[in-house]
């Protein structure tokens, strides 16, 4: 740990490092399906994916980095390189063998409602740690992922 002013115990300090790192990891390797989606999507809505893919994936980029900073003002060190992401995620790993918009649509859903309810656990665990900040940090990207599920759940509703 390094020092800080932050007025947060140690034990808590150390706790919401921990949590923010895991979502650092799951958030820069949900960035980086989301770009794989983007570079590969083929069909009909090829255009509007191509373009919506890659607005989420900078969603997911700002998101990382404001993660890594917390966990730095707390006194921590952000573990984000993309080794570190892959043997950290929870995000299951995207399918190689798909490429209409459709199949990465549903993919991405997928993978986008997993995160979404993990940050909603994040914020609770932030929450009763004490870590205001954390929580908020947390609930404005539970936000953000929630409007871009929708946006992506629209492409399969009739």
């Amino acid at each position: 740990m390094f020092e800080t002013a932050i007025d947060l115990p140690i034990d808590t300090r150390t706790a919401m490092i921990a949590l923010l790192n895991q979502f650092l990891a799951d958030t820069a390797d949900l960035y980086l399906q989301t770009k794989q989606s983007h570079w590969n999507v083929k069909g009909i809505n090829f255009y509007q994916l191509h373009l919506l893919f890659d607005e989420l994936a900078e969603h997911r980029e700002d998101e990382a980095d404001n993660i890594a900073e917390r966990a730095v003002e707390l006194g921590g060190y952000a573990t984000g390189t993309v080794r570190m992401a892959a043997a950290d995620s929870r995000v299951p790993e995207l399918p190689t063998d798909i490429d209409t918009g459709a199949d990465y649509v549903r993919a991405l859903v997928e993978r986008y409602g997993m995160h979404a309810a993990n940050l909603r656990a994040g914020i609770d665990t932030a929450d009763k740690a004490g870590d205001a900040d954390t929580a908020d940090l947390l609930t404005e990207i539970s936000r953000q992922v929630d409007k871009d599920l929708w946006f992506l759940q629209a492409h399969l509703q009739a």
